[in-house]
């Protein structure tokens, strides 16, 4: 397994392999034969940023059997998903503010994501699963109340893409076996979700490969695998969320009302 990690240090962005707190700074492109500089950094020395620069956010909904039981929604035959705003991305460790334009409900959906390594069309299985570079973790945050607003039309995009409405991080791991991964959200100290990515409808190698049929897929891309049991309203001034997954790490974020 290798970890891989976006930063900014001395006002230079750079990326590199994280290995406890050290980081293997590396030269060239992370998805193309990147080659390691040499040179090493201190994580406490860097600002840490998202791990890719998505060309889109494929973001899916009703993806979890036990939420759907819950919900009372049939199992789609095939992925239901809405594309996020890139500028809706923000870095670990940041605070998030309430929108100056919405006064209702946020929450959280602690997710795992999907990083592309390259570009991917009309892939097989097979295929789609060499074109998956590695995981992440997600929070896709969501201004609940905008979702059915206007009762003839959905609005997913508007209610996921507020800034600062898409936080992941804080680093793209390699090497991992999806079925076996928890998605753990913790919000201001209190467990609120822990439920396990086996029990996703769509597997990420039959996922990548059905979207890639509907649009190409590029590297850094990131798919939002959508969300499961447990998700709920940010209710305090300031509100911390973490959101783990074994194998990548913590995804830390404030988020204030």
């Amino acid at each position: 397994m290798t970890q891989w990690i976006r930063y900014r240090a001395n006002g230079k962005a750079g990326f590199g392999t994280l290995s406890g707190d050290t980081i293997a700074e590396h030269a060239g492109d992370m998805f193309a034969s990147p080659k390691a500089t040499g040179q090493t950094l201190a994580l406490s020395g860097v600002e840490v940023l998202p791990p890719s620069q998505p060309t889109k956010i494929v973001a899916l909904w009703n993806n979890f059997r036990e939420l759907a039981a819950k919900l009372k929604q049939s199992i789609p035959p095939e992925p239901l998903y809405f594309i996020k705003a890139n500028s809706s991305i923000t870095s670990p460790n940041t605070t998030i503010k309430r929108p100056k334009a919405y006064g209702g409900k946020v929450v959280y959906e602690g997710e795992l994501g999907i990083v592309i390594g390259k570009t991917c069309t009309n892939a097989s299985e097979d295929e789609a699963e060499k074109a998956i570079f590695g995981y992440t973790c997600v929070n896709d945050i969501t201004a609940a109340e905008v979702l059915f607003k206007d009762e003839s039309f959905a609005q997913w995009t508007r209610a996921k893409s507020y800034d600062g409405f898409g936080p992941f991080g804080p680093v793209i791991a390699t090497g991992l076996d999806p079925a076996t991964l928890s998605v753990r959200l913790v919000l201001n100290g209190a467990e609120r979700q822990n439920y396990k990515v086996s029990d996703m409808i769509f597997q990420p190698r039959k996922l990548v490969s059905m979207l890639s049929h509907d649009m190409t897929l590029n590297p850094g891309d990131l798919i939002c695998c959508g969300t499961s049991i447990g998700v709920g309203t940010m209710k305090e001034p300031s509100n911390i969320m973490d959101v783990t997954i074994e194998g990548i790490g913590t995804l830390h974020n404030v988020y204030e009302n």
